[in-house]
């Protein structure tokens, strides 16, 4: 029987966690308050890595912690104790390196998994090959392969793991090696601090032979260097399966839970249907993939270098989404009683969507809903961001799934 892959999810903190694994995704990465590179997102400390490892694990799931910085010498004196605690309290299935010195580190203080992050730049089969010599258990390439490239890779190295990208943001720099928003404000990317500098406005100056300087326009008027859009393989995904690759990696630590929970339910649902051996894309995931916001789509690599109609070009409407998480059911109290945690701002009459973990959305009408404020309960006809409110609804809603609004343009 064929191998089956492994479905990754990201993981920014423990709430998201929980959504990946509600939503059918098999392992998480993630990052935590040392060695990670995303210095922007909540990360887990050691108390709560400990948590995560223990709810993946009672649900045989798995938990993937990236020590992916380039560092520093001031920095490595700290990481043997680290990693031994990763290993033998956290207990966790592997690391995501990127720096030998770190490999080294690791392989000298645990028997720990070892995962060749995306930021060592995996481009070819002797770099993967190298990779396991060293100690890999599994490299993660280069956005910037091929399907063609990544079926060689695995010609030439069989007996290694790859982990391939299938969904998320993409970087105009190889492998996210860039140094462009260190240079603009000093914050390192590849230090986990990127301010995507490179999706940015930008008025462009040529100077002539004279020393003369006219200014250079794009088409839509503002220039940019390279606001890429999000690549997104759903259509395709059946060809990476066939590619023989061992995990599909959804990118987006720093995204919200909605992402989360769509984006590997719909991808969950996709490869359940390419080992039923049936597979045949379908464009509602394609759309519902589109409800969640992302900037327009594109195949990325996989089968050409990207070209000038894989960037976005106007900076401002970069982003869409057909739809808004507005609540999640925080709790089933019974049969048709809920606790829901409100995101967004919602009313009593308006017509929502459920989205669940399976089958399509349910469409429900909010009732009047209850609130506790200050120890006084009262019926209330709407609710704020943050608040907390009781509900009935008949319809079969589960704990984890997502109250959204379908948006105004989206209709």
């Amino acid at each position: 029987m064929k191998k089956r892959v492994e479905l990754l999810a990201p993981a920014g903190n423990f709430e998201k966690l929980e959504m990946a694994f509600h939503y059918g995704a098999d392992a998480v990465f993630l990052g935590g308050k040392e060695f990670s590179l995303r210095a922007g997102g909540h990360n887990f400390d050691r108390e709560e890595l400990v948590e995560a490892v223990k709810y993946a694990h009672a649900r045989d799931k798995k938990v993937w912690v990236a020590l992916n910085i380039i560092p520093h010498n001031d920095e490595m004196d700290a990481l043997p104790e680290y990693v031994q605690f990763l290993e033998k309290t956290a207990g966790v299935d592997g690391v995501i390196v990127a720096d030998l010195g770190i490999l080294e580190i690791v392989k000298e203080n645990s028997n720990l998994h070892i995962s060749a992050s995306t930021q060592a730049s995996n481009t070819n089969w002797r770099s993967v090959k190298m990779w396991q010599e060293m100690g890999a258990s599994r490299v993660v390439l280069a956005r910037e392969v091929s399907l063609e490239n990544i079926k060689e890779i695995r010609a030439h190295v069989p007996d290694i793991e790859i982990e391939v990208f299938i969904h998320g943001a993409l970087c105009m720099s190889v492998s996210g090696r860039c140094l462009l928003s260190n240079y603009m404000i000093g914050r390192d990317a590849n230090r986990g601090d990127c301010a995507q500098s490179c999706r940015w406005q930008y008025n462009v100056m040529e100077e002539d032979n004279n020393g003369d300087k006219q200014p250079v326009y794009s088409e839509d008027d503002p220039t940019h260097i390279f606001n890429s859009k999000d690549l997104c393989t759903i259509e395709f995904i059946d060809q990476i399966l066939d590619a023989g690759v061992d995990s599909l990696k959804i990118e987006g630590r720093m995204k919200g839970i909605y992402y989360v929970a769509t984006a590997v339910k719909v991808y969950r649902e996709a490869v359940n249907r390419y080992y039923e051996g049936n597979f045949k894309y379908s464009e509602k995931w394609l759309k519902e993939l589109e409800t969640m916001s992302h900037r327009k789509y594109t195949s990325g690599f996989y089968f050409n270098k990207p070209n000038s109609d894989s960037q976005n070009y106007n900076n401002r409407n970069s982003y869409s989404q057909s739809h808004k998480l507005v609540a999640k059911v925080a709790e089933k109290l019974s049969e048709n009683e809920y606790i829901l945690e409100v995101r967004n701002k919602i009313f009593t009459g308006e017509e929502l969507e459920v989205a669940s973990n399976n089958g399509q959305p349910k469409i429900i009408v909010l009732p009047e809903m209850e609130i506790t404020k200050k120890r006084i309960t009262s019926m209330v006809t709407d609710a704020n961001p943050n608040s907390v409110v009781r509900v009935k609804i008949d319809a079969d809603i589960n704990r984890l799934d997502m109250i959204r609004r379908v948006l105004p343009e989206a209709e």
